[in-house]
C-alpha cells in the first residue's frame, strides 16, 4: 500500500543518514590516527636525547654561557632607558653609552657591597670559631640520641673546623684569574649587546610581516623577563634592608651579611628563603639561644610571606606563567648545568626554552596549561565548583523538605521527548 511504501522510504532515509554519520566518524578517526606518526616513539626518544646533549653541551661551556646570558638579561632590563633617551632626542651613541654606564655602576655597587660583606664575614667567623664547633658537636649528639649512626656523625663533628670556611672564602676571593676572566666576558658582552640593541626595534619590525608569531613572542619574552627581574630586584632590596634592620634589632652578628644574602637569594624561587635563613638562625642561636632563633624564624617568615607570596605575584602578574613544580625543577636543573648563577637565572632561562619550543610554535599551544597558564583551567574549575555547590544546596533543600530532588533539566527534556 502507499502508506507502507512511504514508511519504508522514511526508514531507508534514516538508515542512510545513520550510515553516513557512522562513515564520517570512521573517516575522522582514521584521519586522527593517520596524523599520528608511525615513528612517534622514535621522535620522542630523539627529543630526549637532543635535550640531554644540549644540556651537556651548555654545561661544558658554563663558564662562558653564564656570563653571556647574564649580560643578555641585564641588556633586556635596561632597554627601556635607551628607548626613553632616544625618544627624548638623545643621539643613539650617547644613549648606548648611558645604558652601559648605568649597568656598570650597578654592578660595581653590588661588587662593592659583596666585598664589604666578605670582609665582615672574615672578621666574624674567628670570633665564633669555638662556639660553632661546640654547636656542631651538640647537633651530632642530638642526632645520635634519635638513632642516627653515631660513628660517622662523630667523625664529621670532630673533623669540622670553622677555619676551613675562612680558607675557602679566601681561596674564592683569591682566584683573581677566574674572576677577571668572568668580568671581561661580562663587560664585553654588555658593551656589544648594548650597541646591537639599537637595531632590535627595526629588526623586529622587519621580522613581523614574515614571522609575526616569532616577533610577538620575542617582544613578550623581553617584557616578561624585564618585569620579573626588575620587580624581583626591587622587592629583594626591600627584603634585604628589612631583614638587616630586624637582625640588628635582635642583636644577630653579621646582620649586613645576612641582609645581602637575603637579597641575592630572593632571585632563587622556592629554595632561596631556606638558604638565606640558615646563617642568621645559627649565629642568632649562638648569641641569644632559642628565643633569638624563634624570633629570626618568625621575622623571616612574615617578611617572606608578605613580599614573595603576596606582593610579588600581584606585581609580576602573568609575566612568569610557570607552575610551581616546573619552577622548582628549573632551579635545580640550571644550578646543576651552569652552577650557582643558573639558580639565580633559572626563570629567564626556562622562559627562553619555552620561547624556543612552545611560544613560537602554534602546534604546541595545547601544552600551555601543563606549563602553568591556568586562566581557562581556573575558570572551568570555578564553574565545576559552582555547579557542585548548587547541587549540594538542592540536595539539602530536598532532604529538609522530605521530598524527592527535582530531576536535572537534561533528564526532564529526555523524558518529555
Amino acid at each position: 500500500m502507499w502508506w507502507t511504501r512511504k514508511r519504508s522510504k522514511s526508514h531507508e532515509a534514516a538508515d542512510a543518514e545513520a550510515a553516513a554519520e557512522a562513515a564520517a566518524e570512521a573517516q575522522a578517526e582514521a584521519e586522527s590516527l593517520s596524523s599520528i606518526s608511525k615513528h612517534r616513539n622514535a621522535f620522542i626518544l630523539m627529543g630526549i636525547g637532543g635535550a640531554a646533549l644540549a644540556s651537556f653541551g651548555i654545561a661544558a661551556i658554563a663558564g662562558i654561557f653564564g656570563p653571556v646570558f647574564f649580560a643578555l638579561v641585564l641588556t633586556i632590563c635596561v632597554h627601556p632607558l635607551r628607548v626613553w633617551l632616544e625618544k627624548s632626542g638623545v643621539p643613539r651613541g650617547l644613549a648606548t653609552g648611558s645604558v652601559i654606564t648605568a649597568v656598570t655602576l650597578l654592578l660595581l655597587g653590588f661588587g662593592y657591597l659583596v666585598l664589604i660583606a666578605a670582609g665582615q664575614f672574615a672578621e666574624l667567623l674567628p670570633q665564633f670559631k669555638d662556639q660553632i664547633a661546640a654547636f656542631g658537636q651538640d647537633v651530632a649528639a642530638w642526632l645520635t640520641s634519635i638513632g642516627i649512626n653515631a660513628d660517622s656523625i662523630q667523625d664529621v663533628a670532630k673533623g669540622f673546623d670553622p677555619a676551613t670556611l675562612l680558607g675557602f672564602l679566601g681561596g674564592l676571593l683569591g682566584g683573581l684569574t677566574g674572576w677577571v676572566t668572568l668580568l671581561v666576558i661580562l663587560f664585553t658582552m654588555l658593551l656589544l649587546m648594548a650597541m646591537d640593541a639599537g637595531f632590535v626595534p627595526t629588526v623586529l619590525r622587519e621580522l613581523y610581516p614574515v614571522r609575526p608569531l616569532v616577533a610577538v613572542s620575542l617582544v613578550s619574552y623581553g617584557n616578561n623577563v624585564r618585569r620579573y627581574m626588575v620587580v624581583t630586584t626591587v622587592l629583594g632590596i626591600a627584603q634585604g634592608i628589612i631583614n638587616w634592620i630586624a637582625l640588628l634589632i635582635l642583636g644577630v652578628p653579621g646582620a649586613f651579611i645576612w641582609g645581602l644574602l637575603a637579597f641575592v637569594c630572593s632571585f632563587i624561587p622556592n629554595i632561596g628563603y631556606f638558604i638565606a635563613i640558615i646563617p642568621p638562625i645559627i649565629f642568632g642561636g649562638l648569641v641569644g639561644g632559642w628565643p633569638t632563633v624563634i624570633a629570626v624564624i618568625v621575622v623571616y617568615g612574615v617578611i617572606n610571606a608578605v613580599i614573595q607570596s603576596v606582593i610579588q605575584p600581584r606585581v609580576v602578574g602573568k609575566a612568569v606563567s610557570l607552575s610551581q613544580t616546573i619552577t622548582f625543577f628549573s632551579v635545580l636543573f640550571w644550578a646543576v648545568v651552569i652552577g650557582p648563577i643558573g639558580a639565580i637565572l633559572a626563570i629567564p632561562l626556562t622562559l627562553l626554552v619555552r620561547l624556543l619550543l612552545v611560544d613560537t610554535n602554534p602546534a604546541m599551544s595545547w601544552i600551555r596549561p601543563m606549563l602553568g597558564e591556568l586562566d581557562e583551567t581556573r575558570a572551568i574549575m570555578a564553574q565545576f565548583d559552582a555547579e557542585a555547590k548548587a547541587a549540594r544546596k538542592e540536595r539539602k533543600a530536598a532532604a529538609k523538605a522530605g521530598g524527592v530532588p527535582a530531576p536535572a533539566p537534561d533528564a526532564a527534556a529526555g523524558g518529555a521527548a
